[in-house]
Protein backbone atom coordinates (compact mmCIF):
# COMPACT_ATOMS: atom_id res chain seq x y z
CA UNK A 1 0.00 0.00 0.00
CA UNK A 2 0.97 3.45 -1.26
CA UNK A 3 1.15 5.92 1.98
CA UNK A 4 0.02 9.54 0.53
CA UNK A 5 1.33 9.28 -2.95
CA UNK A 6 0.34 12.68 -3.88
CA UNK A 7 1.37 16.20 -2.13
CA UNK A 8 -1.88 18.05 -2.73
CA UNK A 9 0.15 21.57 -2.58
CA UNK A 10 3.87 21.95 -2.08
CA UNK A 11 6.35 24.69 -2.40
CA UNK A 12 8.34 24.59 -5.23
CA UNK A 13 11.33 27.23 -6.22
CA UNK A 14 9.32 29.72 -4.29
CA UNK A 15 5.76 29.29 -6.25
CA UNK A 16 3.02 27.04 -4.78
CA UNK A 17 2.06 24.10 -6.44
CA UNK A 18 -1.23 22.69 -6.57
CA UNK A 19 -2.68 19.43 -7.59
CA UNK A 20 -5.70 20.14 -10.53
CA UNK A 21 -7.97 18.55 -9.26
CA UNK A 22 -10.63 19.62 -12.11
CA UNK A 23 -8.96 16.89 -13.96
CA UNK A 24 -8.22 14.34 -12.27
CA UNK A 25 -8.13 11.05 -12.60
CA UNK A 26 -7.66 11.87 -16.31
CA UNK A 27 -4.44 13.73 -16.44
CA UNK A 28 -2.18 14.26 -13.13
CA UNK A 29 -1.20 17.91 -13.40
CA UNK A 30 0.32 21.13 -11.17
CA UNK A 31 -1.00 24.54 -11.00
CA UNK A 32 1.84 26.87 -10.24
CA UNK A 33 0.39 30.35 -8.17
CA UNK A 34 2.95 32.90 -8.01
CA UNK A 35 0.84 35.19 -5.84
CA UNK A 36 -2.64 35.70 -3.77
CA UNK A 37 -4.59 36.17 -7.23
CA UNK A 38 -3.33 33.38 -8.56
CA UNK A 39 -4.55 31.28 -5.40
CA UNK A 40 -7.18 32.78 -4.81
CA UNK A 41 -8.13 32.25 -8.56
CA UNK A 42 -7.14 28.04 -7.93
CA UNK A 43 -9.71 28.20 -4.65
CA UNK A 44 -12.48 29.66 -6.88
CA UNK A 45 -12.24 27.44 -9.72
CA UNK A 46 -12.04 24.39 -7.58
CA UNK A 47 -8.08 23.88 -8.67
CA UNK A 48 -7.86 23.44 -5.11
CA UNK A 49 -10.90 22.28 -3.10
CA UNK A 50 -11.56 20.82 0.97
CA UNK A 51 -11.65 23.15 3.44
CA UNK A 52 -8.32 22.23 5.17
CA UNK A 53 -6.45 22.42 1.52
CA UNK A 54 -8.24 25.80 1.13
CA UNK A 55 -7.10 27.07 4.49
CA UNK A 56 -3.64 26.04 3.87
CA UNK A 57 -3.37 27.33 0.28
CA UNK A 58 -4.85 30.69 1.60
CA UNK A 59 -1.96 30.73 4.07
CA UNK A 60 1.06 30.15 1.01
CA UNK A 61 -1.14 32.85 -0.81
CA UNK A 62 -0.58 35.40 1.78
CA UNK A 63 3.29 33.97 1.69
CA UNK A 64 3.43 34.54 -2.14
CA UNK A 65 2.14 37.95 -1.78
CA UNK A 66 4.76 39.07 0.69
CA UNK A 67 7.46 37.63 -1.62
CA UNK A 68 6.48 39.77 -4.32
CA UNK A 69 7.72 43.38 -3.77
CA UNK A 70 9.93 43.97 -0.80
CA UNK A 71 10.80 47.45 -1.85
CA UNK A 72 8.78 50.11 0.35
CA UNK A 73 7.17 49.37 3.54
CA UNK A 74 3.46 51.53 2.82
CA UNK A 75 3.18 49.80 -0.63
CA UNK A 76 4.17 46.06 1.49
CA UNK A 77 1.09 46.78 3.51
CA UNK A 78 -0.83 48.10 1.37
CA UNK A 79 -0.49 44.84 -1.02
CA UNK A 80 -0.76 42.44 1.62
CA UNK A 81 -3.79 43.98 2.97
CA UNK A 82 -5.21 43.54 -0.34
CA UNK A 83 -4.04 40.08 -0.81
CA UNK A 84 -6.08 39.05 2.44
CA UNK A 85 -9.26 40.63 1.15
CA UNK A 86 -8.87 38.80 -2.41
CA UNK A 87 -8.35 35.84 -0.54
CA UNK A 88 -11.18 36.02 1.75
CA UNK A 89 -13.76 36.32 -1.13
CA UNK A 90 -12.75 32.88 -2.99
CA UNK A 91 -14.99 30.77 -1.22
CA UNK A 92 -17.51 31.80 1.48
CA UNK A 93 -18.85 28.57 3.13
CA UNK A 94 -15.21 26.39 4.30
CA UNK A 95 -14.31 27.90 7.44
CA UNK A 96 -10.54 26.94 6.92
CA UNK A 97 -10.55 29.66 4.81
CA UNK A 98 -10.66 32.21 7.32
CA UNK A 99 -8.96 30.45 10.07
CA UNK A 100 -5.67 29.91 7.85
CA UNK A 101 -5.97 33.78 6.70
CA UNK A 102 -6.84 35.24 10.59
CA UNK A 103 -3.79 33.21 11.60
CA UNK A 104 -1.59 34.67 8.94
CA UNK A 105 -2.84 38.57 9.87
CA UNK A 106 -2.01 37.79 13.41
CA UNK A 107 1.72 36.67 12.94
CA UNK A 108 1.72 39.53 10.80
CA UNK A 109 1.00 42.00 13.33
CA UNK A 110 3.47 40.15 15.82
CA UNK A 111 6.45 41.41 13.09
CA UNK A 112 5.96 44.77 13.79
CA UNK A 113 9.06 46.98 13.19
CA UNK A 114 10.78 43.84 11.32
CA UNK A 115 11.85 44.23 8.02
CA UNK A 116 10.14 43.64 4.64
CA UNK A 117 12.45 40.80 4.11
CA UNK A 118 11.91 39.45 7.21
CA UNK A 119 8.20 39.81 7.54
CA UNK A 120 8.09 37.69 3.92
CA UNK A 121 10.58 35.13 5.76
CA UNK A 122 8.02 34.73 8.67
CA UNK A 123 5.07 34.18 7.05
CA UNK A 124 6.40 31.51 4.89
CA UNK A 125 7.68 29.95 7.68
CA UNK A 126 4.27 30.05 9.06
CA UNK A 127 2.44 29.24 6.30
CA UNK A 128 4.69 25.77 6.08
CA UNK A 129 3.78 25.23 9.97
CA UNK A 130 -0.11 25.31 9.08
CA UNK A 131 0.66 22.56 6.38
CA UNK A 132 2.81 20.60 8.55
CA UNK A 133 -0.53 20.59 11.75
CA UNK A 134 -2.84 19.83 9.19
CA UNK A 135 -1.20 16.70 8.56
CA UNK A 136 -0.41 15.54 11.89
CA UNK A 137 -3.92 16.50 12.95
CA UNK A 138 -4.85 14.45 10.30
CA UNK A 139 -2.90 11.47 11.40
CA UNK A 140 -4.32 12.09 15.30
CA UNK A 141 -7.65 12.05 13.56
CA UNK A 142 -7.02 9.35 11.96
CA UNK A 143 -5.98 6.98 14.82
CA UNK A 144 -8.66 8.50 17.14
CA UNK A 145 -10.81 7.43 14.19
CA UNK A 146 -10.06 4.24 13.17
CA UNK A 147 -11.00 2.69 16.85
CA UNK A 148 -14.55 3.69 16.19
CA UNK A 149 -14.73 0.92 13.18
CA UNK A 150 -14.56 -2.81 12.99
CA UNK A 151 -11.94 -5.36 11.93
CA UNK A 152 -14.07 -5.70 8.72
CA UNK A 153 -15.92 -2.55 7.93
CA UNK A 154 -18.28 -1.25 4.61
CA UNK A 155 -17.85 2.75 5.08
CA UNK A 156 -19.92 5.11 2.97
CA UNK A 157 -18.20 8.29 2.07
CA UNK A 158 -19.79 11.31 0.28
CA UNK A 159 -17.26 13.81 -1.68
CA UNK A 160 -13.70 14.00 -0.86
CA UNK A 161 -12.39 14.45 2.72
CA UNK A 162 -8.94 12.45 1.33
CA UNK A 163 -5.40 13.95 0.89
CA UNK A 164 -6.71 15.60 -2.44
CA UNK A 165 -8.95 18.15 0.44
CA UNK A 166 -6.07 18.42 2.93
CA UNK A 167 -2.36 19.17 3.32
CA UNK A 168 -2.29 15.00 3.29
CA UNK A 169 -3.83 12.05 4.93
CA UNK A 170 -7.27 13.31 4.71
CA UNK A 171 -10.28 13.64 7.22
CA UNK A 172 -12.60 10.94 6.66
CA UNK A 173 -10.42 9.06 4.33
CA UNK A 174 -7.56 9.80 6.69
CA UNK A 175 -10.19 7.81 9.38
CA UNK A 176 -9.78 4.92 7.03
CA UNK A 177 -6.48 5.12 5.96
CA UNK A 178 -5.22 4.59 9.07
CA UNK A 179 -7.76 1.88 9.90
CA UNK A 180 -6.20 -0.10 7.09
CA UNK A 181 -2.91 0.46 8.27
CA UNK A 182 -3.83 -0.65 11.87
CA UNK A 183 -4.39 -3.97 9.87
CA UNK A 184 -8.55 -3.58 9.50
CA UNK A 185 -10.42 -4.87 6.30
CA UNK A 186 -11.85 -1.46 4.99
CA UNK A 187 -14.04 -1.63 1.75
CA UNK A 188 -15.28 1.82 0.90
CA UNK A 189 -18.68 3.11 -1.47
CA UNK A 190 -17.89 5.96 -2.36
CA UNK A 191 -21.09 8.45 -3.77
CA UNK A 192 -20.38 9.48 -7.28
CA UNK A 193 -21.51 13.62 -5.67
CA UNK A 194 -22.87 15.44 -8.37
CA UNK A 195 -23.11 18.17 -9.48
CA UNK A 196 -19.22 17.92 -9.66
CA UNK A 197 -18.45 14.24 -8.96
CA UNK A 198 -15.88 14.37 -6.38
CA UNK A 199 -16.63 10.72 -4.98
CA UNK A 200 -16.44 9.12 -9.13
CA UNK A 201 -12.68 11.34 -9.74
CA UNK A 202 -10.99 12.02 -6.68
CA UNK A 203 -12.22 9.43 -3.79
CA UNK A 204 -12.33 6.31 -6.10
CA UNK A 205 -8.72 7.50 -7.59
CA UNK A 206 -7.47 8.34 -3.92
CA UNK A 207 -8.42 4.52 -3.08
CA UNK A 208 -7.62 3.11 -6.08
CA UNK A 209 -4.03 4.50 -5.59
CA UNK A 210 -3.82 2.76 -2.06
CA UNK A 211 -5.17 -0.91 -3.06
CA UNK A 212 -8.24 0.19 -0.80
CA UNK A 213 -11.28 -1.92 -2.19
CA UNK A 214 -13.45 1.24 -3.30
CA UNK A 215 -16.75 0.82 -5.29
CA UNK A 216 -18.32 3.93 -6.68
CA UNK A 217 -22.62 4.17 -6.28
CA UNK A 218 -24.85 6.87 -7.30
CA UNK A 219 -26.07 9.52 -5.18
CA UNK A 220 -29.30 7.95 -5.06
CA UNK A 221 -28.16 4.36 -4.33
CA UNK A 222 -26.73 5.03 -0.71
CA UNK A 223 -30.29 4.66 0.79
CA UNK A 224 -30.84 1.41 -1.11
CA UNK A 225 -28.10 -0.30 0.36
CA UNK A 226 -28.48 0.90 3.81
CA UNK A 227 -32.23 -0.90 3.64
CA UNK A 228 -30.43 -3.85 2.37
CA UNK A 229 -27.96 -4.11 5.42
CA UNK A 230 -24.59 -3.71 3.20
CA UNK A 231 -23.27 -0.22 5.09
CA UNK A 232 -22.19 -0.13 8.63
CA UNK A 233 -20.46 3.15 9.30
CA UNK A 234 -20.84 6.98 7.19
CA UNK A 235 -17.47 8.87 7.81
CA UNK A 236 -18.01 11.96 5.83
CA UNK A 237 -15.54 15.77 6.14
CA UNK A 238 -16.77 19.21 6.83
CA UNK A 239 -16.36 22.47 5.96
CA UNK A 240 -17.78 24.35 8.28
CA UNK A 241 -19.32 23.05 11.88
CA UNK A 242 -21.44 25.65 13.81
CA UNK A 243 -20.76 26.08 17.52
CA UNK A 244 -24.31 23.77 18.21
CA UNK A 245 -22.22 20.82 16.35
CA UNK A 246 -24.52 21.45 13.42
CA UNK A 247 -22.39 20.43 10.12
CA UNK A 248 -21.76 22.16 6.59
CA UNK A 249 -20.57 19.61 4.03
CA UNK A 250 -21.00 19.19 0.24
CA UNK A 251 -24.68 19.21 -0.91
CA UNK A 252 -25.80 15.76 -0.67
CA UNK A 253 -24.47 14.84 2.68
CA UNK A 254 -27.97 15.55 4.93
CA UNK A 255 -29.76 13.35 2.96
CA UNK A 256 -26.99 10.83 3.76
CA UNK A 257 -27.57 11.68 7.26
CA UNK A 258 -31.16 10.99 7.18
CA UNK A 259 -31.29 7.67 5.61
CA UNK A 260 -28.51 6.83 7.96
CA UNK A 261 -30.41 7.77 11.26
CA UNK A 262 -33.43 5.60 9.65
CA UNK A 263 -31.74 2.52 9.46
CA UNK A 264 -29.84 2.64 12.86
CA UNK A 265 -26.19 3.29 11.14
CA UNK A 266 -23.25 5.12 12.86
CA UNK A 267 -22.84 8.47 10.60
CA UNK A 268 -19.19 10.59 11.93
CA UNK A 269 -17.76 13.58 10.74
CA UNK A 270 -14.30 13.89 10.67
CA UNK A 271 -12.65 17.52 11.00
CA UNK A 272 -9.78 19.33 12.40
CA UNK A 273 -10.84 21.95 15.19
CA UNK A 274 -10.05 24.68 12.68
CA UNK A 275 -13.25 23.77 11.00
CA UNK A 276 -15.50 24.24 13.83
CA UNK A 277 -17.03 27.64 13.95
CA UNK A 278 -17.55 29.17 17.83
CA UNK A 279 -18.93 32.32 16.06
CA UNK A 280 -21.88 30.67 14.32
CA UNK A 281 -24.05 28.77 16.74
CA UNK A 282 -26.01 27.20 14.54
CA UNK A 283 -25.84 25.94 10.99
CA UNK A 284 -29.11 28.13 10.06
CA UNK A 285 -26.12 31.18 10.04
CA UNK A 286 -24.01 29.24 7.62
CA UNK A 287 -23.84 31.20 4.33
CA UNK A 288 -24.10 28.22 1.09
CA UNK A 289 -22.34 29.13 -1.79
CA UNK A 290 -24.63 28.64 -5.18
CA UNK A 291 -22.12 27.70 -7.84
CA UNK A 292 -22.31 28.17 -11.34
CA UNK A 293 -25.85 26.62 -13.52
CA UNK A 294 -23.15 25.39 -16.02
CA UNK A 295 -21.68 22.65 -13.55
CA UNK A 296 -25.46 20.81 -13.19
CA UNK A 297 -26.51 21.13 -16.34
CA UNK A 298 -23.20 19.46 -17.94
CA UNK A 299 -19.89 18.38 -17.51
CA UNK A 300 -16.35 18.46 -19.46
CA UNK A 301 -17.98 20.48 -22.28
CA UNK A 302 -20.79 17.92 -22.36
CA UNK A 303 -24.15 19.54 -21.86
CA UNK A 304 -27.27 17.37 -21.34
CA UNK A 305 -30.26 19.85 -20.27
CA UNK A 306 -32.23 21.54 -22.65
CA UNK A 307 -30.95 24.80 -22.83
CA UNK A 308 -32.81 27.74 -20.79
CA UNK A 309 -34.04 25.37 -18.07
CA UNK A 310 -33.64 27.30 -14.33
CA UNK A 311 -31.03 25.74 -11.99
CA UNK A 312 -30.48 25.56 -8.67
CA UNK A 313 -26.47 24.93 -7.47
CA UNK A 314 -25.76 25.22 -3.47
CA UNK A 315 -22.30 23.72 -3.12
CA UNK A 316 -23.45 22.62 0.51
CA UNK A 317 -25.88 21.80 2.60
CA UNK A 318 -26.06 21.38 6.53
CA UNK A 319 -27.07 18.13 8.66
CA UNK A 320 -28.01 18.68 12.22
CA UNK A 321 -26.28 17.85 15.11
CA UNK A 322 -28.92 15.73 16.10
CA UNK A 323 -28.11 13.32 12.96
CA UNK A 324 -24.56 13.30 14.22
CA UNK A 325 -22.91 10.22 15.88
CA UNK A 326 -20.07 11.55 16.74
CA UNK A 327 -17.28 14.36 15.76
CA UNK A 328 -13.89 13.04 15.05
CA UNK A 329 -11.20 15.34 16.00
CA UNK A 330 -7.28 15.73 16.90
CA UNK A 331 -8.75 16.36 20.29
CA UNK A 332 -10.55 13.62 20.75
CA UNK A 333 -14.49 12.26 19.61
CA UNK A 334 -17.45 14.21 21.11
CA UNK A 335 -20.51 11.93 20.76
CA UNK A 336 -23.62 13.38 19.68
CA UNK A 337 -21.90 17.01 19.57
CA UNK A 338 -23.72 19.43 21.27
CA UNK A 339 -22.89 23.21 22.06
CA UNK A 340 -21.81 22.04 25.45
CA UNK A 341 -19.36 19.36 24.42
CA UNK A 342 -18.49 21.22 21.82
CA UNK A 343 -17.16 24.62 24.07
CA UNK A 344 -15.35 21.85 26.35
CA UNK A 345 -13.68 20.06 23.27
CA UNK A 346 -12.49 23.80 21.84
CA UNK A 347 -11.17 25.00 25.61
CA UNK A 348 -8.89 22.17 25.73
CA UNK A 349 -5.27 22.90 25.85
CA UNK A 350 -4.22 22.18 21.60
CA UNK A 351 -1.80 18.64 21.50
CA UNK A 352 -4.14 16.88 23.63
CA UNK A 353 -6.36 14.42 22.76
CA UNK A 354 -8.94 11.88 24.30
CA UNK A 355 -10.93 8.78 23.35
CA UNK A 356 -12.87 9.41 26.53
CA UNK A 357 -14.60 12.25 25.03
CA UNK A 358 -16.54 9.63 23.21
CA UNK A 359 -17.91 7.99 25.78
CA UNK A 360 -19.32 11.01 27.56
Amino acid sequence: MVNNPVETLCWRDNALELIDQRILPGRFEYVRCRSAADVAAAIRSMVVRGAPAIGCAAAYGIALEAQLDLSGDDAFTDRLQRAFALLATSRPTAVNLFWGLERMRARWLELTGCTTNQVADELLTEAHAIRAEDIAANRTMGELGSSLLGSTCRVLTHCNAGALATAGHGTALGVIRSAVQAGKFVEVFADETRPFLQGARLTAWEMQQERIPVTLIADGAAGYLMSRGEIDVVIVGADRVAANGDVANKIGTYMVAVSARRHGIPFYVACPIATIDPKIASGAQIQIEERSSEEVTGFGGIHWAPKGVGVRNPAFDVTPAELVSALITERGIVAAPSTHSIARLLHQPAGTNSRSLARR
